[in-house]
């Protein structure tokens, strides 16, 4: 599913300093293949200040917020040596702080020109899509606009310059990192199939579906497994267990055994044990014919390459606007 989907400033926003230019997050920026080397030579940043905010979905998990700040601290040094950044931050997008606000203020605050937002979501949504740029001021989306009150999130139009990177989607990184963890679990590739649970979104089933599919497709050519399911555990299946006993039993109708793999980017103890958990306990003969661990993406050093060669690549592109090499 590489479409490339892009979406023009808002009218009357210019792209110069102290303006926001949020280039949505589907902008291919080209990341590095599976199994090339990483580039580790520094890159010049502009003659400004440039910062990083590491942007998540945010969770009532402190399991689930410590793997996203985790992934802070491996990067931090590597960007700040490597591209010349001058800060490295997270902010969860609901449920605790520090917000995407609270953390743009702080740039701002500290007088920083330019902040690249690092999306560490799997694929488009309406969180990445809509949620997001109109919490950043970039997008007036009138139902996002109403949710974000509800909640109760904050929006704040940073006087920074900002742009953003493409998704985890537009690396291979998923497909090599479903791999492994399938390659972990499996020991008669003959015998098994593999159930993939994520969280899912209303408005991009068609997408969501289409990414685990390119997951599968991977997966069998290199590990010999060719049963697979889909299994959603988020809002659009209102966090149901059921669906995934349902996957797992699909898998079970002419496999011995299923692997169920949680598609999830953190672990939090309401997805991986109290719903997708409770959905696998519901098949008979659970304990012999389901093979299942609570884990998720991350960690995953490729996260962490893949972090350092979207903001190698949007500095790049602030050069590239300032009249830089």
């Amino acid at each position: 599913m590489n479409q490339i989907v892009s979406m023009q400033p808002v009218q009357g926003v210019k792209a110069s300093r102290g303006a926001i230019v949020l280039l949505l997050m589907f902008t291919m920026l080209g990341c590095r293949a599976e199994g090339e080397p990483e580039r580790v030579q520094a890159v010049e940043a502009p003659a400004s200040k440039v910062g990083v905010l590491l942007v998540n979905h945010g969770s009532r998990s402190k399991t689930w917020r410590d793997a996203l700040l985790d992934l802070e601290f491996r990067v931090k040094d590597r960007l700040m040596k490597q591209v010349s950044v001058a800060g490295v931050r997270t902010a969860f997008m609901e449920y605790t702080e520090p917000s995407i606000a609270t953390q743009l203020k702080k740039f701002d605050d500290e007088g920083y020109s330019d902040v690249i937002l690092v999306p560490v979501f799997l694929t488009v949504s309406s969180h990445s899509f809509d949620d997001i740029p109109t919490i950043v001021g970039s997008k007036e989306d009138p139902l996002s606009v109403q949710t974000l009150k509800l909640e109760g999130i904050e929006r704040y139009t940073p006087k920074a310059r900002a742009i953003a990177t493409p998704l985890l989607d537009f690396s291979d990184l998923l497909q090599s990192n479903i791999l492994r963890r399938a390659q972990a679990l499996s020991t008669d590739p003959s015998q098994e199939g593999i159930v993939l649970v994520a969280y899912g979104d209303k408005t991009y089933e068609r997408h969501w579906s289409a990414l685990l599919t390119q997951v599968q497709e991977h997966v069998a050519q290199r590990l010999g497994i060719t049963k697979f399911a889909q299994a959603w555990c988020g809002h659009l299946v209102h966090y149901d267990p059921a669906r995934t006993t349902e996957a797992v039993e699909a898998v079970l109708n002419d496999r011995a055994r299923a692997i169920v793999i949680p598609v999830l980017v953190a672990h939090d103890e309401q997805f991986q044990i109290n719903i997708i958990g409770t959905g696998i306990e519901a098949v008979e003969d659970f304990r012999e014919r389901v093979i299942y661990r609570p884990d998720a993406i991350l960690p995953d050093e490729n996260v962490e390459n893949w972090v350092i060669q979207v903001v190698r690549e949007s500095v790049v592109r602030l050069n590239s606007a300032d009249g830089g090499v």
